[in-house]
């Protein structure tokens, strides 16, 4: 059995493990020192996840804990929301959760996210264990602690930092991914690469061709790569206060993208996007060189990342990022490349500059 563990700390305290697998046979064992089972285990999980992998976790928990609920949910990005959360509350109120208790989120970013936020918030904190089961939320959501959920149009502007009590990864699930799917999680793993850690960058490279074939060795050696950098950012910021938002490289742009196409690409696409353009950004500004601008964009076109869509006017997209969370003080942070593996946080970024990086478009 394939089995690779992180730590995450705070402090030089371990506040859990990443556990990296290839099945979820060992889940209950990782959950035993919780003390589950005197606890109710409530799986939260979404449609189309729990016709792949429901019932196998149901099956192995239900072994080893007092009881187990199950609360699903409609797939999709418009069931990230304070209404889903709301009924989430509902369900854990009539089956009368207590502070004892734990929330399993099983499923992608926005099972995840959206576990997290009410595990958070129901009776002021219940233990809640991440299970994630796509390429985005094993490599990025799943760590780190943040969660959160959807106001009306506007992507994560409700939320809360709180950490799971464990990170369970299942790379096995990686295989009933879509090539869409598995592709807009890539967005993610590149990235990570391309703001910390260049050696990792150029495996990437080096390996894509087995990456795009889902090789399980790789696939691990992959997902490991990627946790070990988004933990390295958030040990160093667990709060997003400076050096985590260097995470945001590509997100800029690209929630401006995703929600101006009403969430009809997926983040990681979308987060592509934007990584491509604040590389183009990088290099107007003579950071990085013309050959290494071209050499990213055609990564993620390897991996089929969409263009901007010519629907989508620059100036809207501009304007969009106003609404961004991650404006500070009526001015917008900037993530661009200092060199490839290097990244930095930027408050004098023009319009003018945005515009530019378009190429012409009106």
């Amino acid at each position: 059995m394939l089995e690779k563990r992180l730590e995450v700390k705070a402090e030089g305290k371990k506040i859990y493990d990443i556990l990296i697998r290839d099945t979820f046979s060992g889940l209950a064992e990782e959950l035993a020192p919780f003390g589950i089972e005197d606890r109710k285990l409530c799986i939260v999980t979404e449609r189309n996840v729990a016709g792949y992998y429901l019932n196998e976790v149901q099956e192995v928990l239900e072994k080893a804990c007092r009881q187990v609920d199950i609360f699903i949910f409609q797939a999709g990005e418009a069931s990230k929301n304070l209404d889903t959360v709301s009924q989430l509350y509902r369900y854990l109120i009539l089956h009368e959760y207590d502070r004892k208790d734990m929330l399993i989120a099983l499923g992608g970013g926005v099972v995840g996210d959206l576990t997290g936020f009410a595990a958070a918030t129901y009776l002021r904190g219940v233990d809640f264990v991440q299970v994630p089961t796509s390429l985005l939320s094993q490599v990025d959501s799943s760590i780190g602690g943040k969660t959160g959920v959807d106001f009306q149009s506007y992507k994560n502007m409700v939320g809360a930092f709180y950490m799971p009590k464990l990170v369970y990864i299942n790379i096995r699930t990686l295989e009933t991914l879509s090539e869409r799917e598995f592709h807009s999680g890539l967005g993610e793993v590149i990235k990570h690469g391309l703001i910390r850690d260049k050696d990792y960058y150029a495996w990437i490279k080096e390996n894509r061709e087995t990456i795009a074939r889902r090789e399980p060795e790789v696939l691990a050696q992959m997902v490991e790569g990627s946790c070990k950098i988004k933990r390295a950012v958030v040990e160093e910021d667990p709060r997003e206060q400076g050096i985590r938002a260097l995470l945001n490289f590509g997100h800029t742009f690209g929630h401006s993208i995703e929600k101006l196409m009403d969430f009809s690409l997926t983040h990681g696409e979308c987060v592509g996007i934007g990584c491509v353009l604040a590389a183009a950004m990088s290099r107007k500004r003579g950071y990085i060189s013309e050959k290494e601008y071209e050499d990213i964009a055609e990564m993620f076109g390897y991996f089929d990342f969409p263009a901007v869509p010519e629907q989508l006017k620059p100036e809207e997209i501009i304007r969009e990022t106003r609404h961004d969370k991650k404006m500070e003080h009526g001015t917008i942070r900037f993530i661009l490349l200092r060199a490839v593996g290097e990244a930095d946080i930027f408050k004098d970024v023009s319009e003018a500059e945005m515009r530019d990086v378009f190429g012409g478009r009106s």
